[in-house]
């Protein structure tokens, strides 16, 4: 590894120093070099660190009294900006950080403004806890300590020099992936695997690497930023399915208001299929069915449960995915498979409804910008026809999009 680039040990010196300076030469030992970053808000570090911003807010402060959440919020806003700015110049390798509850939150706050690769441990002693708030789309590591941190001991010790030697370790990866094809961003769920499946091979006979997410709420917004980062030369939202989960609340919600939107500075053909439209995802069974979807067509998959949507929500998905294509009508275009958009709705399935089908097409038509092509197929979703045209559509869209930026470069002065 460049010896310019370390490891930084970010955490709470005051309250958890004994646990860092541990980790500092842990990491040390292995040939590393390390910068530590002290966010405590308390007290003063128990060591000298790289870089105190307990100090500086001390300094900022000038003896004033500031509550703890505010202090909190202040020092993670100067960490964020510092780990930023050592980021900009090429000096993190990787991160790691151990603590409790706050420190957790405060660690893993820091991590996020870091991009994916850049290896991010964080040992936690609530990392049994849910932690999709915490990790969000980042891809942190968490390590549960099992233990509380309370200086370092023989347990203790072999889970903070396991941290370190994990990070030492992704900081020296290796591998090479090769030549670079150009990549093309996949979301799917369960209900269309097979559909997904037929499209990736159809994709990569064609050259293209596929990276697949699953549309679970989480998975559509990390593909977003990715996206938004230059990661992709096309997207093919095959699951839009997470529209459906948002409206009702279901197992595959929480996106954010970027899901399908323009990435500002970023020229992306992004094709759509309503893949998962037809219906949300809940958690109930045949024993626990909600009182207000007892009338509704239902497909029971496992701990989960599928209802159909009805007309009003179809109608409302509809005028949404419109709203959110129009920013971006030069880029965009949707692809329907008529026969159905998951494996319950089929002629066979239990949610199948070709009226509501018409209906979301109507009311897509009526709603999107005339400049994007609406291209109906009488496939299911799941067939390989519809996954071969799929993927004929996406490459058209990329060389297309490809012919326009050479032309645009051509006709500037001087090449420029």
């Amino acid at each position: 590894m460049n010896q310019e680039k370390y490891v930084v040990i970010l955490g709470t010196f005051d309250s958890k120093g004994e646990e860092h300076l541990f980790l500092r030469d842990r990491i040390r030992a292995r040939g590393l070099g390390t910068l530590t970053i002290n966010i405590g808000t308390k007290a003063q570090p128990s060591f000298s660190p790289d870089f105190d911003l307990f100090a500086k807010m001390q300094e900022a402060g000038r003896g004033r009294t500031v509550p703890r959440d505010e202090a909190i919020k202040g020092v993670v806003a100067h960490a964020i900006s510092l780990v930023h700015k050592l980021h900009l110049k090429g000096k993190i390798a990787g991160i790691v950080s151990a603590g409790g509850g706050t420190g957790t939150h405060m660690g893993t706050s820091v991590m996020r403004v870091l991009p994916m690769g850049i290896p991010k441990v964080m040992v936690s002693t609530v990392a049994a806890k849910n932690m999709k708030e915490i990790v969000g789309t980042k891809d942190i590591t968490m390590m549960h300590s099992v233990i509380d941190l309370l200086g370092v001991n023989s347990i203790s010790g072999m889970v903070l020099d396991r941290a370190a030697g994990a990070v030492s370790g992704m900081v020296r990866d290796q591998w090479n992936p090769g030549d670079r094809k150009k990549r093309i961003a996949l979301t799917f769920f369960g209900f269309i695997t097979r559909g997904a499946e037929l499209v990736k091979q159809a994709l990569n006979d064609m050259g293209y690497e596929v990276v697949a997410f699953h549309a679970n709420g989480t998975g559509g917004m990390a593909m977003e930023e990715l996206a938004a980062e230059g990661y992709f030369d096309g997207i093919l939202d095959l699951a839009t399915h997470e529209l459906a989960d948002e409206l009702k609340g279901g197992y595959c919600s929480g996106i954010g208001p970027s899901r399908l939107m323009p990435h500002p500075g970023v020229r992306i053909p992004r094709l759509v299929v309503p893949g998962g439209l037809d219906c949300a995802v809940l958690e109930f069974t045949r024993e626990t069915i909600p009182p207000e979807y007892r009338d509704r067509k239902i497909f029971f998959y496992d701990f989960r449960s599928a209802i159909r949507l009805d007309e009003i929500e179809t109608v409302f998905l509809a005028n949404q995915l419109a709203q959110k294509l129009n920013g971006s009508p030069s880029t965009s275009r949707v692809i329907i498979p008529l026969l159905g958009w998951s494996e319950a709705d089929s002629k066979e399935g239990p949610l199948f409804d070709p009226a509501l089908t018409r209906t979301f097409i109507q009311t897509l038509k009526q709603k999107l910008n005339p400049e994007i092509q609406i291209i109906e197929e009488n496939f299911h979703i799941n067939d390989p026809s519809f996954a071969e045209t799929v993927a004929r559509t996406m490459d058209e869209m990329i060389s297309k999009l490809k012919a326009q930026s050479s032309k645009l470069k051509g006709s500037l002065p001087f090449g420029l």
